[in-house]
């Protein structure tokens, strides 16, 4: 019985052999940048860079079909672009860069959404809105797990500067450091998780992998790298088990992931270690015991 719930559709379905792998490289990639964007208090620019993603992978889409390559130039580019434009208008202008970032963020999923629908049908709309990480074929997993590598790698060089420009910038500056350079590269890597996350789960799903699980994080961790290991077991987690309730209980496999991951994220706040429901409001003789 457990057998036939749990490990019998990995064992006899490739597909689901690659998803549940496309799960893992996304949350290795996705935990540290969502936790980092958590600390920055930038959550919610992760959701408007997840959009601004959407008109270059339609371009994409226009030019090329469902293809890999070009889908995932073309909303690599878009991210950047909507990302350097919104920090450009930050400068240059009194708006805030998180109401730029809003404004960009949708400006491009209207013209994403515009792109697809009047270049290909409701099904090709739905599929670059949602993806499908069963879907996600051999170059594509290789995708995946090339930019959650290279994120690792560059997160681990780049960690010091990263993390005092994070908590403390005008220090960094003072120091004569160019923060505005590290915040670049992990804007950059931002948007390459995004990417990789849009592949599977769709331009409208991928930032659930980034931040729900960072999210969800907080009450279980305090230091970063904890923070990022956590975040990352639970992505993991939210893509294993939304992928069996998708296949059980025949639901799109994306926002099972993402529901999951909600799931984890509300039980996390309602009972989790650190700072949760439970841990501020139930008396502390009652926790130890």
């Amino acid at each position: 019985m457990l057998y036939d719930a749990l490990i019998a559709p990995f064992a006899e379905f490739a597909f689901m052999r690659r998803a549940l792998v496309a799960s893992l490289a996304l949350a290795m990639g996705c935990g540290p940048i969502g936790t980092l964007l958590v600390l920055r208090r930038m959550s919610l620019v992760g959701d408007a860079m997840a959009h601004a993603v959407l008109p270059g992978a339609a371009l994409g889409f226009v030019l090329a079909g469902l293809s890999l390559f070009w889908m995932s130039l073309g909303g690599f580019v878009a991210g950047l672009l909507v990302a350097t434009l919104s920090g450009l208008v930050a400068r240059v202008t009194q708006l805030r860069e998180d109401a730029s970032f809003a404004a960009f963020y949708l400006i491009s999923l209207a013209t994403g959404v515009i792109l697809v629908s009047t270049h290909g049908s409701n099904v090709d709309l739905m599929h670059v809105l949602f993806g499908s990480i069963l879907a996600v074929d051999d170059h594509a997993l290789l995708l995946v797990a090339s930019i959650s590598s290279v994120t690792l790698l560059l997160l681990a060089t780049i960690y010091r500067p990263l993390l005092i420009e994070c908590f403390d910038p005008g220090f960094l500056n003072a120091a004569g450091a160019r923060g505005g350079v590290y915040h670049l590269v992990f804007m950059v890597l931002v948007v390459v998780n995004l990417v990789a996350g849009f592949q599977a789960l769709g331009t409208l799903m991928a930032v659930g992998m980034m931040m729900l699980p960072a999210a969800a994080a907080r009450f279980w961790a305090r230091e970063v790298w904890p923070l990022a290991v956590v975040a990352i077991a639970i992505g993991f987690v939210s893509g294993l088990v939304g992928l069996l309730v998708s296949y059980h209980v025949n639901v799109p496999s994306g926002p099972a992931i993402v529901l999951t991951a909600g799931g984890i994220y509300l039980a996390s706040v309602l009972a989790g270690r650190f700072e949760s429901i439970l841990a501020r409001y139930l008396p502390r003789s009652h926790l130890r015991a």
